[in-house]
């Protein structure tokens, strides 16, 4: 479980006292950074794990924050979730019930567009992983993503398992495609999911990003039915739940759209992932 295992990593880092890897003390902006990354982690797992849900392909990865899509990894855990802070009422009635959808893999230079297009006439914003090696030739696409406030994160330039390559190249993949984005957008790249769901956790790179995960994996990927793909989510969606899906075919761009229909008639909030994972 890669939340529980960066959870117990970092408090066991934490308690060693923060170095660097020359036994240097870490700096106070990073040591603030763990700190508050360690709480997140608490909060999260302190949530739980819904049973049955599998990550892309049967990747492990959940909709939370641990450092951490398209290769066979396993499926999630199986447990029972704790009451969300959210879900309960107290008296009081939520005016909607917020989840998340996440597209990997673009910019596309005709899907991407196509998915924009339909989100801006349903005035829904999503969250974006991008690869690096995908932006050249795209900018404008980008630029767009920015603007119209969806969020950006990394997905690294290649779509490679950094667990297999030296740190040096593994970070180059992270850093390179961060500053790319940044480049184009002006903003800075806070969030990050690495492909396959395979983090280095000795990983140590100049910026320090938060992963996303997810709770709903649609395999539109290897599916490639727009039918499928809506049943399968609107029968498992629930509040809270990170959709993972990529803007890379016309079939997911189709489905993704219905989605939102539906789950908008059911009384859902679609936000971007970030919200779901930080409050």
């Amino acid at each position: 479980m890669p939340a529980l295992s960066a959870y117990i990593y970092m408090k066991e880092y934490m308690e060693t006292g923060m170095k660097d890897r020359k036994g240097e003390p870490l700096p106070a902006w990073k040591k603030g950074l763990l700190t508050a990354a360690l709480g997140l982690l608490a909060v999260t797992l302190a949530a739980g794990v819904r049973s049955g849900r599998t990550g892309d392909g049967g990747r492990r990865e959940l909709a939370a924050p641990a450092y951490g899509e398209r290769a066979s990894e396993g499926a999630v855990p199986a447990g029972e979730e704790a009451e969300s802070p959210r879900s309960r009422t107290s008296g009081e009635s939520r005016e909607s019930k917020r989840i998340a959808l996440t597209f990997d893999d673009g910019p596309h230079p005709v899907y991407t567009e196509r998915l924009l297009d339909g989100l801006a006439e349903r005035g829904v914003k999503a969250t974006f992983f991008l690869l690096g090696c995908n932006i050249e030739g795209n900018e404008e696409i980008v630029r767009r993503i920015a603007e119209e406030g969806h969020l950006i994160g990394n997905h690294t330039w290649y779509h490679v398992d950094i667990t297999t390559l030296t740190q040096e190249e593994a970070c180059a993949e992270i850093q390179d495609t961060s500053r790319k984005i940044t480049e184009i957008t002006g903003q800075p790249v806070e969030y990050v999911r690495p492909p396959f769901g395979n983090w280095n956790r000795e990983l140590e790179c100049e910026v320090m990003m938060i992963p996303i995960f997810w709770s709903v994996d649609t395999l539109d990927w290897s599916t490639r039915n727009a039918d499928r793909l809506v049943d399968q989510v609107v029968s498992e969606a629930e509040e809270n739940d990170i959709i993972l899906m990529h803007d890379s075919y016309d079939s997911t761009v189709k489905a993704a759209l219905r989605i939102v229909d539906l789950l908008q008639a059911e009384g859902y909030e679609f936000v971007t992932a970030d919200e779901l994972i930080l409050e």
